[in-house]
């Protein structure tokens, strides 16, 4: 079985992410980023009549592309709340979990989400539409240092402490409400290649409207808990940050670096994981000549030990 929707997306790294979560046919499984269901579509060919399969996505438009078979359900939720709408379904524990970080094509091809920096349309990039937050108000109420820090961090752009100045010195005399009027009026701080630099400000935007690094992180607290010993964990990102958080949470169950030693000098070890990927999996050449999104995505396998 294959995408059933590849005008809303093609799923990356497909063949490598069924072998990373190694299906047992009367499974339980978790796609975290249902989106097209192109994932989804492929775990369920490997179940049993046994099996389960739950999809999660935020955005309501996902909704339209839920797959008719009883194996599967559709949660409407963000997967920060993992746990809490599984245990709505009487699962505590799963075999194994899925999740595909990267924006959905569909969101990127839709002018009026607001993702594309080549579209007219509001500053919105909200991935939940009910939620209140989004790009306009972030350009036009947070501070300074705020935007500066969004920039650096989630954008990586190069001349963030001007960027932000400049923002909100403009926005007193003109509130910023629409893709264009916005990338006018920053067009003089470009720094090197135009649609790389207004691409890092959008990621940046997008990232926080979402707040997706925060959403990451407690979705993968949750998996130690809800994965049962030998069950697989796999995560395709595609943005350095999200990488870093996903390698150093494999290795120790933290995001934070810390050296454990007993008292006789020797390594303490209390990660819940075996990582089975030392360096990430990138798509093939065959895949980038298919699908040219896909060339910054990253993926990852962790097994519960």
């Amino acid at each position: 079985m294959r995408d059933l929707n590849p005008a809303y997306h093609i799923p990356v790294l497909l063949s490598e992410a069924m072998d990373g979560l190694n299906i047992r046919a009367n499974g339980v499984y978790v796609d975290c980023t249902f989106g097209g269901g192109g994932h989804s579509t492929e775990i369920l060919s490997h179940l049993s009549t046994e099996g389960r399969l739950f999809g999660f996505d935020q955005d309501g438009d996902a909704m339209k592309n839920s797959l008719k078979d009883e194996r599967f359900v559709f949660i409407p939720n963000n997967f920060r709340h993992l746990q809490r709408f599984l245990r709505l379904h009487a699962v505590t524990k799963v075999d194994g979990v899925l999740a595909d970080l990267g924006v959905s094509s569909h969101q990127f091809d839709e002018p009026n989400r607001g993702f594309a920096t080549r579209s007219d349309a509001d500053l919105d990039m909200r991935m939940d539409k009910r939620q209140s937050l989004t790009a306009a108000s972030i350009l036009n109420t947070y501070g300074e240092q705020k935007l500066q820090e969004i920039f650096s961090l989630y954008g990586e752009v190069t001349n963030a402490k001007t960027l932000a100045r400049t923002i909100v010195g403009l926005r007193n005399k003109t509130p910023f409400r629409n893709i264009i009027g916005f990338k006018q009026a920053i067009a003089e701080l470009v720094k090197g290649n135009p649609n790389r630099y207004f691409a890092q400000v959008f990621q940046a935007l997008r990232l926080e409207v979402n707040d997706e690094i925060g959403a990451l992180r407690e979705m993968l607290e949750q998996t130690p808990v809800l994965l049962k010993p030998g069950g697989r964990l796999v995560i395709i990102s595609f943005h350095s940050l999200e990488d870093r958080l996903v390698k150093q949470f494999f290795r120790s169950g933290r995001f934070e670096e810390k050296d454990e030693q007993d008292p006789f000098g020797s390594s303490q070890s209390n990660a819940p994981f075996r990582t089975i990927t030392k360096k990430p999996i990138v798509p093939s050449a065959k895949e980038l000549s298919l699908n040219p999104r896909a060339r910054s995505a990253k993926l990852r396998i962790a097994e519960k030990i």
